[in-house]
């Protein structure tokens, strides 16, 4: 698991070690770190000339100090700042570098700007954690000057990315490689900022966030063996889960197909499904683990494949038995058509599945718009979108997309973003939902059922047909060897 934290948290984590923030510890454990790193890919690559770009800030002062130490070890190394005396920190760093043989250069003068084109690695100390996303007017020549060619290696963050996640900020740095100190913060994880850091490096200084509260959780593979409910000698098919399927109807059919397949491969123990003849009939044929009719459950999944203004044989029958699960005080995943049917906060554990349309018209209901929300609003900005649905709702929210985002009303948001692009298919959705209701079912929580399901979910559209196209049915009949294979 990989946890990225807010500014807020990281500044108090640095605060309660005021005998090293005070003394200048930290900030030397960050400078030698860098310069160690910096060291290291230079001489990987054979590099000679390395220019750092100093603000006025602490990571200014971390860079000046980098740079003395890259030229004790006889690289050729500027620094070039847009003021060597803007405090005594960066005025004493600056006084260093120069000690150990490295130029100093004030401003954007020719000599400045030579330094940074001839530079081979340039490292970026513009701004910190606590600058606001934008290049200061004062660095803007100098990112223009850096050649292609070169390596640029961020120093904490990419200066002028948003550090507390957002949209990416085209007037700002993109790196190669990023060197953050004590912990990643939300622009290394967020899907939108990722790529502007690069490769990115994690040094510790020895701040204590063992009991801090992450602003990004991002599950990997590595965490499946200790998240999955595999079952024990004593447990039967009662004890491990049964899920209620309250899915398909006479015009979507394959849905409840797609989403009972997906809960029996992902290792329900049994599940029940409700709905007309038709589906009824498919999923006797292709699923026979699963029983027809209502009973005890552990949680349902409503709503794939549902609609709720069908008026056909058997329709009225599934959706009086989708409102009274709704209704209950169990565990409830709600997909596609079933998210029409919920009004308002329900007092059980509740995940919602909405791709960005679905999202759109939810919000547009529950706040009574009259001017409809569109799937272009939320995709400009889904995370938002996604904890609006959560605060209206108290649900968690499984915002479906080429980014996946799960979130409560407050809380970290887990992203993931590793699927491969050919899961976009119709019926995909479907095998989510069964996947995540059979987690529900086994007794997760609906934040990690869902974010745990995500990432299996894609796991298995690749092990299905790695690197190619995928259909709906396969990723579903995969859930279990991919399982299998990450528990291993």
């Amino acid at each position: 698991m990989i946890t990225g934290y807010s500014v807020e948290t990281i500044r108090r984590a640095e605060d309660a070690l005021p005998e090293l923030l005070e003394s200048g510890e930290l900030m030397g454990r960050a400078a030698r770190g860098l310069a160690r790193l910096t060291s290291g890919r230079m001489r990987d690559r054979g590099f000679r000339r390395v220019t750092g770009l100093v603000g006025p800030g602490n990571n200014g002062a971390d860079t000046l100090y980098a740079i003395a130490r890259l030229a004790r070890r006889g690289f050729d190394a500027t620094a070039v700042c847009v003021d060597p005396e803007s405090s005594p920190t960066v005025s004493a760093a600056a006084e260093r570098a120069r000690s150990r043989g490295a130029r100093v250069l004030t401003g954007d003068g020719a000599e400045a700007l030579t330094a940074i084109a001839r530079a081979e690695v340039v490292l970026d100390g513009i701004t910190g954690i606590g600058g606001r996303p934008g290049l200061p007017p004062f660095a803007r020549p100098w990112v223009d000057a850096i050649p292609d060619r070169t390596w640029v290696i961020a120093v904490d963050t990419p200066s002028g990315q948003p550090v507390d996640g957002g949209p990416v900020v085209a007037d700002a740095v993109f790196a190669d490689e990023t060197v953050t100190f004590g912990a990643p913060k939300a622009v290394h994880l967020m899907p939108s900022t990722e790529p502007t850091c690069g490769i990115l490096t994690v040094l510790d200084i020895g701040l204590d966030l063992e009991d801090a509260t992450p602003i990004v959780v991002r599950l990997t593979p590595d965490d499946v063996p200790a998240l999955w409910p595999v079952p024990s000698a004593e447990d039967d098919k009662y004890s491990r889960g049964v899920l209620g399927l309250i899915a398909g109807g006479a015009r979507y059919t394959g849905a409840a197909v797609l989403a009972s397949t997906a809960a029996v491969t992902a290792g329900t123990g049994m599940v029940r499904y409700v709905g007309p003849q038709a589906p009824t009939d498919l999923v006797r044929q292709a699923v026979p683990e699963a029983v027809p009719g209502e009973g005890r459950v552990q949680a349902w999944c409503i709503g794939s494949g549902l609609d709720p203004e069908a008026t056909g044989e058997g329709a009225a029958e599934q959706l009086a038995a989708a409102r009274a699960a709704l209704a209950s005080d169990l565990p409830v995943v709600l997909d596609a058509g079933g998210l029409d049917l919920l009004d308002g906060p329900r007092g059980a554990p509740t995940l919602l599945t909405p791709h960005a349309g679905e999202c759109a018209r939810a919000l547009t209901r529950l706040r009574g718009r009259t001017t409809a929300l569109t799937r272009a609003e939320v995709e400009a900005d889904p995370l938002e979108h996604a904890r609006l649905l959560a605060r209206l709702t108290g649900a968690t929210v499984l915002l479906k997309g080429a980014v996946t985002h799960v979130v409560d009303a407050e809380g970290p948001v887990h992203v993931h973003d590793d699927a491969p692009a050919w899961l976009a298919t119709a019926g995909s959705g479907d095998v989510l939902a069964g996947l995540v209701g059979t987690l529900l079912a086994a007794g997760l929580d609906p934040t990690r059922a869902a974010s745990l399901g995500v990432l299996v979910h894609g796991r298995a559209a690749e092990h299905a047909n790695p690197g190619g196209p995928v259909r709906a049915l396969a990723v579903a009949h995969a859930i279990g060897p991919t399982v299998a294979a990450l528990l291993r």
